[in-house]
Parts: structure tokens; C-alpha cells; sequence
């Protein structure tokens, strides 16, 4: 079955920035323009909450970028760089992001997660099993 968009569709957007950041950085060697994807994943819908998934810096040199995705009405939950012993680095929002989606799944008709991370399959199944459209 396609995806059903109306007017009256309640949506959420969840965002995975870094993946989508790094992704697009790395393979496109281009910039992400957050507020076009939230215009263009929305369409006519009703946005009932766009969360984007950060993470804090070593140099702590983000709140432009912060105030950036606000001003675009771009809810922002932050989480600070784990460093480990060894130097390897870790920020990890997945778990995060599916509680979200799963509590939010209840009062929307639709979710929208921006990332390219197939670890989500599990959480699209899940809520799509919830009636809720992905």
C-alpha cells in the first residue's frame, strides 16, 4: 500500500543530523538545507513536531548551527561526544530516536525519519504495525 497524504495528516519528522550532515558531506561533498527538508517531507501536512538529533562537539562550536535549525522550527535534543579510552569517539541517538517515534507514533497519522541508517527497519515495522504511516 502507498503512503496517503491529506491536509489534515498529522506528522512528526525525526532527523538524524549527523548521519544526514556527514552523509551528505562526505558523499555529495554538499550541505544539508534542514528547513527545505522539513518544507519538502511535510508537503501540505500538519507538523506536529520535527526533532533533530545532535550531538555536542569537542569544541562546543555548534549554536549557530543550533539556533539555525530552531529558527526553522526544528526542536533540538542534544547528547554529548563519548570519548573512549584510545581515542574512538561514539554518539549514538538511535535508541533515542525510536522512543521517541514509538511514544509520538499514538498522535500522529504519519512519522518521517530523515536518516540513512537501516538500523530503523525494526521501528518502521513496529510502527507501521501501530497504524501509524512511515
Amino acid at each position: 500500500m502507498g503512503v496517503i497524504r491529506h491536509s489534515e495528516q498529522r506528522v512528526a519528522i525525526f532527523i538524524d543530523t549527523q548521519n544526514l550532515y556527514h552523509s551528505a558531506k562526505n558523499l555529495y561533498k554538499a550541505k544539508v538545507n534542514f528547513g527545505a527538508v522539513i518544507k519538502i517531507a511535510l508537503g501540505d501536512r500538519k507538523l506536529i513536531r520535527a526533532i533533530s538529533y545532535v550531538v555536542n562537539t569537542e569544541g562546543g562550536e555548534e549554536g549557530a548551527f543550533f539556533e539555525a535549525l530552531e529558527k526553522v522550527g526544528i526542536e533540538i535534543k542534544t547528547k554529548d561526544l563519548q570519548i573512549f579510552y584510545g581515542g574512538a569517539k561514539k554518539a549514538d541517538w538511535d535508541v533515542g530516536m525510536a522512543v521517541d517515534a514509538i511514544k509520538l507514533a499514538q498522535k500522529v497519522d504519519a512519522i518521517i525519519l530523515a536518516t540513512g541508517d537501516g538500523d530503523f527497519i525494526p521501528l518502521v515495522e513496529y510502527v507501521k504495525s501501530q497504524g501509524c504511516q512511515v
